[in-house]
């Protein structure tokens, strides 16, 4: 498959107007969904007012000052580039134009020890030459048939799930087809991804790489079904940086909302969703102003919309999920710092030497774990590992944590230990790295719970674990008339493109529903 998937809901359920003249929309929350749905909406003529309680626009995709330096502080990755295009071009504009995306080569780099490290490629015989050099032949063969079958996964699930605004199991096993029953009978739906990457792999440092995936959803590799091994496809079909950094990209799509003619006020909170006589008919802010509308979408976590965060009427339009099914939230360390030693990439994960323990301390301990993996991103690097520079650099450090934010009787040493495990953990692996903390920014879950109440800090919804999870996920209609959801919490989930399209999904049932009304 081509590095530009197309995965635009061009297709989907399509109904009403080009243009809905005169429909008042208001959005709550101007991270990826908001900002898509904006732009979408406004582009078909709706007005179109987003709320956003911080400063900036982009929600999760954001930037820290540290030492007069701008640092992301949110995703660093890009993939499925095709749906920002898409967004674009729809809204009659290139994304060229706006944004510079420069695909990477080199995926990552993986570290274990000061020896055993592993470069991943976009180029998959390149991938497979490296891991026969780490691990042997026969690994690089199976490494191949891996991803066939990620690609086969892909196929399967991108139209009938991915691309549904409510997908079930039995519209899944109906549209798939002979050849989609198969490719998801392979994919083996109802095994754990640790337990199908080892009938891959051999190596279990290969199954730590390709289990860590897993993660990018907020999940255990241990408990999340086997059908997320189709993100191995995702990357390696497009890797992109942005120049000028991710929050870039925030901006641009900002931009382009409101000169479609949508209205950006920042810094204004949302008290409740103003809802008489079972309907929405607009929003009270926090100042007690209300904006009328005939649809609100909520880019918000559905976790705190269900907890009474946006009203009662909000309240009872979503379902609750469990405490205990909150996905993963993180400690992270922006900071401005010489390197030395091993060869960062833009991307470099040094991996713990115990999986099973670091997970078993995240989801059943709810703890940090001592010995954590953890993720750096060299945000001055270019596509390819290098030696560190003479001047101190820019990075972004992370380690998972339990969604915990929210839980009185905080450990107030629990930062400092978790940073003194992350930062030996790199040491560990060949990577020293000279901090000062008067150049560091720290952000823990109880940070994220501040900046994304009713969350707990977690920062991918609910946490993947069990084929049943993917079928729960709230999808963009509630049961609340007018109301909708956007964002990472809901349908299709996580990540910078998911939320992306999870927008898009929100806006077009909008203007399917409003047309039926008129009609």
């Amino acid at each position: 498959m081509s590095a530009n998937i197309d995965i635009w809901p061009e297709r989907v359920n399509r109904k009403g107007p080009s243009r809905v003249a005169k429909t008042r929309v208001v959005i709550t929350g101007a991270g990826m969904g908001g900002l898509a749905a904006a732009i979408h909406l406004a582009s078909k003529g709706a007005e179109v007012t987003v709320c956003e309680r911080a400063p900036t626009p982009g929600g999760k995709m954001r930037q820290v000052s540290v030492g007069g330096a701008m640092i992301d502080a949110g995703p660093t990755v890009l993939t499925l580039k095709g749906v920002f295009e898409s967004l674009f071009d729809d809204a009659g504009e290139t994304l060229s134009h706006h944004v510079r995306l420069l695909p990477c080569s080199t995926l990552a780099r993986h570290a274990w020890s000061e020896s055993a490290r592993l470069d991943l490629h976009a180029d998959r015989a390149a991938s497979a030459d490296a891991i026969a050099r780490f691990a042997g032949p026969s690994e690089a063969a199976r490494y191949l048939g891996f991803c066939r079958d990620a690609a086969r996964t892909w196929r399967a699930l991108e139209g009938p799930f991915i691309r549904q605004p409510h997908p079930s199991l039995k519209r899944l096993l109906l549209s798939s087809g002979a050849s989609g029953w198969w490719a998801l009978g392979r994919a083996n739906p109802f095994a754990s991804m640790w337990r199908a990457l080892g009938r891959h792999f051999r190596d279990a440092r290969l199954q730590q790489l390709f289990g860590r995936y897993a993660t990018y959803c907020g999940s255990s590799p241990f408990h999340a079904p086997a059908t997320l091994t189709l993100v191995a496809h995702v990357e390696q079909s497009g890797v992109w940086l942005v120049e000028g950094g991710m929050y870039r990209l925030a901006e641009a799509m900002a931009e382009l909302a409101e000169r479609q003619g949508a209205t950006l006020r920042l810094s204004t909170e949302i008290r409740s969703v103003d809802a008489p006589r079972g309907h929405v008919r607009g929003v009270t802010l926090a100042s007690g102003e209300q904006l009328p509308a005939e649809a609100v979408i909520l880019n918000a976590d559905a976790s705190g919309v269900a907890a009474g965060l946006l009203g009662v009427a909000a309240a009872q339009a979503v379902t609750l999920p469990p405490r205990r099914e909150r996905s993963l939230s993180a400690v992270t360390w922006n900071l401005v710092a010489r390197t030395k030693g091993l060869a960062l990439h833009r991307h470099t994960v040094f991996f713990s030497r115990d999986y099973k323990a670091e997970f078993d301390a995240l989801f059943e301990r709810r703890e940090v774990p001592p010995d954590p993996t953890v993720y750096v991103c060299a945000q001055d690097r270019g596509d390819e590992p290098g030696p560190s520079p003479d001047e101190p650099e820019r990075l972004l450090c992370l380690v998972n944590a339990p969604a915990d934010g929210d839980t009185p009787g905080r450990d107030p040493a629990r930062a400092a230990r978790s940073e003194a495990a992350a930062f030996a953990q790199l040491e560990r692996c060949g990577l020293q790295v000279e901090r000062d903390p008067r150049s560091m920014h720290v952000t823990t879950p109880h940070d994220f719970e501040g900046r994304f109440p009713g969350s707990g800090g977690a920062l991918y919804g609910m946490a993947s674990h069990g084929w049943r999870s993917a079928f729960q996920r709230p999808g963009c209609r509630t049961r609340l008339p007018g109301l909708y959801l956007a964002g990472g919490s809901a349908h299709p989930g996580p990540g910078v493109p998911m939320a992306a399209l999870s927008g898009r999904m929100a806006a077009e049932a909008v203007l399917s529903d409003l047309a039926s009304t008129r009609r």
